[in-house]
């Protein structure tokens, strides 16, 4: 071949790659890790956010569950374990939590919300939480009233201690919450 063509096929060629645009295989590798490590940052703090949802779901429903009982008291003056005189304002069962209802002491109704066995396998980093209603005395008027208080497991996976009438009003103090298990609400 002639050395003068030869050139000038050289130089085309090179003149067509400096034309060529695109990525490098190392540079692809280094934005792929890149997202990696993004994800890998990210993920664990959405599956939080979703398990702290679940549990919002359980507060949200143990809580009506309380306005409900209070209301039927203030009607009735005592409390049901007849979820369907309540006109039940939460499901019995959900995805994530069942909600029985048990009276433990006359006057006293203690809601105990537990995650159910089926889940308890599957969805091990949920909170069980545990709500009571109970008659209360105003110490100043002497004058009975009901108490409330919602209480969250300090743990994953764990059944709470139920409550009692000393924990959800007691005579002189506070409400505090069983053992194994902090105060979130009232």
């Amino acid at each position: 071949m002639n050395t003068q063509f030869k050139a000038k096929f050289l130089n085309h060629l090179n003149q067509r790659k400096k034309g060529d645009k695109g990525f490098t295989l190392i540079e692809l590798l280094v934005v792929i890790i890149i997202i990696g490590i993004l994800a890998a940052i990210a993920l664990p703090a959405f599956l939080n956010q979703a398990n702290k949802a679940k549990q919002s779901e359980a507060k949200q429903y143990v809580g009506s569950l309380m306005r409900a009982q209070q209301a039927y008291y203030l009607e009735k003056s005592s409390f049901t374990s007849d979820v369907n005189v309540l006109g039940r304002p939460v499901a019995s069962d959900t995805d994530n939590y069942t909600y029985p209802m048990v009276i433990t002491a006359p006057g006293t109704v203690t809601e105990t919300i537990n995650i159910t066995g089926k889940n308890k396998a599957t969805k091990p980093s949920l909170k069980s939480y545990i709500g009571g209603v109970a008659l209360a005395v105003i110490p100043a008027t002497s004058e009975t009233t009901t108490g409330a208080l919602l209480c969250e497991a300090t743990g994953p996976n764990t059944t709470p201690t139920p409550l009692t009438q000393a924990n959800i009003a007691p005579p002189a103090g506070t409400p505090t919450c069983s053992a194994g298990t902090v105060k979130v609400g009232t």
